[in-house]
């Protein structure tokens, strides 16, 4: 047993959260798992794990040795493949994290037209509207709407994504429609995120404009929003994947249209060692031949 393997032991347990389901993947015995881990922490003179009868708590320096360790496992595996053959099939896991709704709406039927593309590839998926950390939880892959930190990670743009302001017209029986952002302060409003204070961002003769806002409901969940508008509780900006049915339908309504920013920016952002895995580029190839224009 050498030190990479070592390496992709620790990792599994981390990914998996116990010896026993790490075990259970490796096909190895808890006991064994235990023993090595064990050994690799005296090797390195540091404490990598804390162990109780309940849980695994990953130590500052375990955290730190598991995210270098998660490099070099996969540039081995990718190196392997890339020996095995530029031309085989990508094959392998996806660890990809995307936003809830958008999930929704485009990759329940993406998904499985691209696994049945790549019969060797499987994919996790996690659904979550929060920036996760790629590097330290494992992901290989992460869909992202908007603007992006500064990051060591790569950026590819997939589409743009058009938003609108919308409500609905029971809502405008009994409130005027607002003609410029400035009258939102008279308005109900339901913006998306969780600070109190929001501010909806305007373009108004080429230049921009931002107006605080606060409403009685706010959410990190655009569904819940496109619902609440439906509803007739106010004023909304969502993209148009969300409230397209329902502004073709009529339920919901555009205002301030005049006033519409440019789109957003529809993003795959993954770490740097993940560059010439050939499962996440296909996925990305695929997403960005699939989703050319969402708005």
């Amino acid at each position: 047993m050498n030190q990479f393997e070592d390496m992709r032991i620790f990792a599994q347990v981390m990914e998996s959260g116990s010896f026993t389901a790490a075990a259970d993947q490796l096909g190895l015995s808890k006991q064994f798992i235990s023993r090595r881990l064990m050994q690799l922490e005296e090797r390195l003179g540091v404490r990598l794990l804390n162990r109780s009868t309940r849980r695994l708590d990953v130590t500052p320096l375990g955290q730190a040795y598991y995210e270098s360790a998660l490099r070099l496992v996969a540039e081995v595996e990718q190196a392997e493949q890339s020996i095995a053959g530029q031309n085989a099939q990508p094959r392998g896991t996806i660890r990809l994290s995307a936003p809830l709704s958008f999930a929704m709406a485009h990759l329940g039927c993406l998904l499985p037209l691209f696994l049945q593309r790549y019969p060797e590839v499987s994919v996790e998926l996690d659904l979550s509207d929060r920036s996760v950390d790629l590097l330290g939880e494992g992901y290989d892959l992460a869909l992202r709407i908007g603007l992006l930190e500064d990051s060591t990670l790569i950026a590819r743009r997939l589409a743009l994504i058009d938003r609108v302001y919308c409500c609905s017209p029971d809502y405008l029986a009994s409130r005027s429609a607002p003609q410029a952002p400035e009258e939102l302060k008279d308005h109900d409003c339901l913006p998306y995120g969780h600070s109190r204070q929001v501010q909806w961002r305007f373009e108004r003769n080429g230049k921009p404009l931002t107006i605080n806002l606060c409403g009685r409901m706010r959410a990190n969940n655009g569904d819940l929003l496109r619902d609440a508008a439906v509803a007739g509780l106010g004023i909304t900006y969502l993209p148009l994947f969300i409230v397209g049915e329902q502004l073709k339908d009529g339920r919901l309504v555009r205002v301030l249209d005049e006033y519409r920013t440019e789109p957003l920016v529809l993003s795959a952002v993954y770490p740097q060692h993940r560059q010439s895995s050939r499962p996440v580029q296909a996925l990305i190839e695929f997403l960005k031949e699939h989703l050319i224009e969402l708005g």
